[in-house]
Order: C-alpha cells, then structure tokens, then sequence
C-alpha cells in the first residue's frame, strides 16, 4: 500500500485492473466552507436545529476534532462543540457541485458508478490505447476537482472493495494506493467493520465464531460463513479476498425509492400527519418521473415514540407517477398502521415494483378496512389530481432548473416548518 498525500513515490508499473473510489472530503460542510469563505478553519455542521429533534447530516474537519460525526443527534453535537456554525444545508447547491465532480469524472472514463451524490467508482484500467498510469489519472482527479474549491479522497486498487476501503484510509486529500496482487495482503488484518456489506449483526455473529478480521473472513470454512451471510456468502468471501463485480456504465436498475423525514416534534394530529405523507409523495414521484420510471407498489412507514416501525404496502398496478393519486390510498394505509393517537417521530413514503419483483406480504397483521379501502379509491382527490398533471409538470421543471425548495405546495410548507431540518444523503435527489 502507498500513501501519496504523505510523500512522492517512484510509479510502479500497473499489470491489471485499475479501479479508485473518490470520495469527497466532508462534502457539505465544505460546500459550505467555499460559499462563506469566513467560515474556513472553523467548525462548520450541516444539520437539523439542536434545539429540536436534529440530526447532523455532515460536519467539517474542524468540527470532527471535538468528536462531531454525521447522524449525531444536533442536541449532542452542540454540546460537544459549542461554538460551532450551524446551517441547515443548500441541498440544490450541493447537487450543482456534485454533478461539477461527475462531470470530472466522466471526462476521466466512461466507466462510471455513483453511489451517492460524494462518491463514485471510476475504471481507469490502462488499455492498448491509453497506457496512462492509474496514479497520475488520480492525482489529476484531485487536481481538477480541488480547482473547484474542495477536495477529495481516492483510493485506488484492483477491485471496488480494495478502492473502497482504500480511501478511507487517509483523509482528507489522500491518495492511497493499493497494486495489483497486493489486494489480499492490504485487506487481510483490517476488521470485518471496514468492508462494506458487513454490519453490526454480521460482526457480532463473526466474531462468535473468533473471525475478527478480513482474512479471518477469506479463509473461513464457507458452510460456517453461509450462517452469517446466507445466499451473499460467495460475493462477501471475494470482497474479503480482493474481488468483487465490475463498475457499471449505469447506475443498476432501482430496486426502490423512497423518501422519509424526522419531526422535530412528535406528531398526533391527522392532518398534520396527512400533510407530511402528501410531502414524501411528492418528492417519490418527482424522482420517479424524473427517472421515467413506474412502480406497482406504494409503501407507508411510521416509527413511533419507543422507536418502533411499523409499514404498510399495497399493490396497484395503476400506480403511475402522479403523486397526488396516491394520496386518498396512503391516507387509508395510515389508517392501517397507526391507531389515531399516539405521537409518531417519522413517516416516509416509498414506491416499488419496478420490475415487477413478487411482492411480501404485509409486514404486520391487520387486514385492510374494506370501508376505508374502497372510499378511498372513489375519493374526489383522485379525480382532482388527474386535473393537476400540468401543475406537476411545472412544479418539477421550476424544482430541476431553481432547486427542490424553489416552489412548495401548501402541505410542505406545514412540513418543513416543523421537521429536524436534516437530509439524507440519497444520490437519487441529486443526479440529473
């Protein structure tokens, strides 16, 4: 392994292929950091209000030394730095940025992966045609994208798994080099925690068994492994060894899509909790008509004060993309889920099917409300809402060209006057 931040290296000659994870050096924050250049060397924290229900969505370097971390509750992260500068987050300008980056990238190759609006594989692998070395396309990379007025981190290896945990080794601004044939020795005494794919129920059952490391993983018996990764045991045993699937050219097929929010205050009025569904709904549909894609499944999620979930999905063939439609059947599918009393921290609203994938059944118990069912879908909502198609069209052209929060119905007004103010980093609200 080479670290090129720390110090200048003589190329070695690269037999193989050549992939880097990029990944940009606390994103937000540093957006943040360039628009308001009094703000540099500060601490600076991208998140929900610490006095409500916040959530830090992202925290500069300088902010990180007192121990702040993103999906910190606001509350603990202005405790532990009091002076730091707060901002709810300039989502529209973060997607211009990012895009910025993926434009770099893609001058760089066509081999492009983005797995969220700060990250993306690249496949630089030298061809008969371009023999360029894989570290100095790197370096370029950081060059260009430093021109723009942040930094990123690379990782550079033979495989996404190596690129991937590569570049968290040396942030920020870092380079870390993995050659070909080096993967298994790079990976073999980091812990299981470092490879993706492998969370804290698959490292607690890992480390029953006394496989702590990645190459305890890569050369564990395969039935014992089978018990923690299931049908994935294959794919997470040649991660672990340095292999894994190629970058795409594309994005791979959603499986999903989905979007829910936090209250800053826990909610048990009907209506309030209406307007927040219509608002998740319509962000669903403006991604799924922004992606000209269709679903047969609509999902409704609840989380309530303990902290338990609860969710609700039907199938409607007819679903489309119009969001205002969903509304009368995510409003019975409350119904379903939720008792009409107590307070609800969350709700989110998601659409599948795209494929038509065999869809599970219900995820709790309680047959559906025949009554509430079928008033729902003779509701004058519908019919009110195949008038407005035009309305969504305008509203999604005004959103692309001036930003999500450019033009707002009525009900998300309501919402984001009473929500954490946090965001999800989801790299579908920020691809073009």
């Amino acid at each position: 392994m080479t670290n090129f931040a720390s110090h200048t290296s003589a190329l070695r000659p690269w037999n193989g292929t050549a992939i880097i994870l990029m990944d940009l050096d606390a994103f937000f924050a540093s957006v943040e950091q360039f628009d308001h250049p009094e703000w540099k060397g500060k601490p600076v924290i991208v998140g929900g209000d610490p006095a409500k229900r916040g959530v830090v969505s992202t925290a500069s370097y300088e902010a990180r030394t007192f121990g702040v971390h993103s999906a910190m509750p606001s509350s603990t992260a202005a405790r532990l730095c009091p002076n730091a500068i707060w901002t709810p987050g300039n989502f529209h300008r973060y997607r211009e940025m990012s895009q910025k980056v993926m434009r770099i990238l893609q001058d760089e190759s066509p081999h492009l992966m983005q797995v969220s609006i700060d990250e993306a594989f690249l496949d630089i692998t030298p061809t008969r045609t371009n023999r360029e070395h894989p570290v100095s396309v790197a370096k370029r990379i950081q060059q260009r994208v430093s021109e723009l007025g942040i930094t990123c981190s690379i990782g550079l290896g033979e495989s996404k798994a190596v690129a991937k945990i590569a570049s968290n080794q040396n942030k920020p601004r870092g380079l870390t080099v993995v050659y070909p044939g080096e993967s298994a020795a790079f990976l073999a005494p980091l812990a299981v925690g470092e490879m993706s794919g492998i969370g804290p129920v698959a490292q607690k059952k890992l480390a029953n068994y006394h496989l702590r490391t990645l190459g305890d993983v890569a050369n564990a018996d395969p039935a014992l492994l089978k018990q923690v990764f299931g049908k994935n045991t294959e794919l997470m045993v040649n991660r672990c060894r340095g292999i894994d699937t190629p970058v795409l050219d594309t994005a791979e097929p959603a499986k999903s899509v989905s979007n829910e929010i936090s209250f800053a205050v826990s909610l048990t009025d009907r209506k309030e909790l209406q307007a927040r569904i219509a608002t998740m709904a319509h962000k669903v549909g403006r991604r799924l008509r922004r992606k000209g894609i269709e679903g047969t499944t609509l999902h409704l999620k609840i989380r309530r004060e303990d902290l338990s979930v609860r969710t609700c999905q039907r199938r409607k063939a007819d679903l489309g993309t119009n969001d205002l439609t969903w509304l009368p059947e995510l409003y019975s599918m409350l119904d379903e889920v939720w008792d009409g009393w107590e307070p609800l921290r969350l709700v989110g609203v998601g659409v599948s099917g795209f494929e038509n994938e065999p869809v599970q059944d219900a995820l709790f118990e309680l047959p559906p409300d025949n009554a509430k069912h079928n008033e729902a879908a003779s509701s004058p909502l519908i019919a009110k809402a195949e008038a407005n198609k035009k309305l969504l069209e305008a509203n999604d052209l005004i959103a692309q060209r001036f930003g999500e929060n450019a033009v707002r119905f009525g009900h998300e007004l309501r919402t984001y006057r009473e929500t954490t103010g946090s965001s999800a980093k989801n790299p579908e609200d920020y691809r073009e």
